[in-house]
């Protein structure tokens, strides 16, 4: 057995065990100057003061999972413990205190995958991040809780975009590199060029007209489109677009799980494959172990 597959071993049967101890910071046992600042009514979660080398600029943090939730001063206690359940959610998507694919969240652990969440633009210039981290950013205002109790009406909330944007570049990206790869000829981004009416390395203009995933942003290379893809498609088969069309199908057009299943065969067959443990139900920011 290769040293990798040792490693990825030990780090399973790891979070296997932390799994029982969700909100464990990494510190917990080695730096007895965390502080709790504000457990608020989470009973799963427990915001705790930042002290992490290499991320001075945020003031405290909650842990999901072995995975750090960073967030600057600005940022509302309620928000970050929503972005908190909301990857505990898609992370054990059934609730029961258990990790659904404990080989993906050992890669994000390892690939130290982190979410940081900023208030204000001027954060983002102001924020300093260690090389060779993995971090997704999720800003304050663009957290919206009530989305999931206003019928899914009304402004988005993006942490169900953000934070599984986490999950799949880091985690299945790297868990299952010839499946849910970002790069061309992974069963993604295969599925990706058929969506988009073809192989294309810069935005086509104009898209081809039998295309479904028609994404315009010019700094979006290809391995942002698989991500954006890989969004588009898991939300919507969970049900997360249904009353958006007119918000997004200048990018998306497939908004339900019944589009999905019956335009898009390739990604439904990969999204619904037991084997991959993907989430099933809609993440809604109550995470009820």
């Amino acid at each position: 057995m290769s040293m990798n597959k040792i490693s990825l071993l030990i780090s399973v049967v790891s979070l296997i065990l932390l799994s029982s101890c969700i909100s464990c910071s990494k510190d917990d046992d080695t730096n007895s100057d965390t502080v709790l600042i504000n457990a608020g009514n989470d009973p799963n979660f427990t915001i705790v003061a930042n002290t992490d080398a290499g991320f001075t600029y945020f003031n405290r943090k909650v842990t999901v999972f072995g995975i750090s939730i960073y967030a600057v001063a600005a940022v509302e206690d309620v928000k970050l413990l929503h972005a908190a359940n909301i990857m505990a959610q898609y992370l054990d998507n059934n609730e029961d205190g258990v990790l659904d694919n404990p080989e993906v969240v050992a890669t994000m652990v390892n690939r130290n995958a982190f979410l940081f969440m900023w208030k204000n633009e001027s954060d983002m210039n102001s924020i300093s991040l260690p090389d060779g981290d993995n971090g997704q950013d999720l800003g304050n205002d663009e957290t919206i809780p009530s989305w999931h109790t206003n019928g899914r009406m009304g402004d988005f909330d993006a942490s169900l975009e953000e934070v599984l944007h986490l999950i799949t570049h880091v985690g299945y990206a790297n868990t299952y590199p010839t499946i849910f790869g970002e790069q061309a000829g992974t069963a993604l981004t295969n599925a990706m060029d058929i969506a988009r009416g073809g192989h294309f390395t810069t935005i086509p203009n104009p898209y081809p007209i039998n295309a479904w995933y028609t994404y315009d942003d010019t700094t979006c290379e290809y391995d942002c489109m698989a991500t954006e893809y890989f969004y588009w498609a898991l939300t919507s088969a969970l049900g997360a677009q249904e009353n958006r069309l007119n918000a997004i199908d200048q990018e998306w057009k497939l908004n339900t799980p019944q589009l999905i299943e019956n335009t898009d065969a390739t990604i439904y067959g990969l999204l619904t494959n037991p084997l991959y443990k993907l989430p099933t139900v809609l993440p809604d920011g109550t995470y009820k172990r």
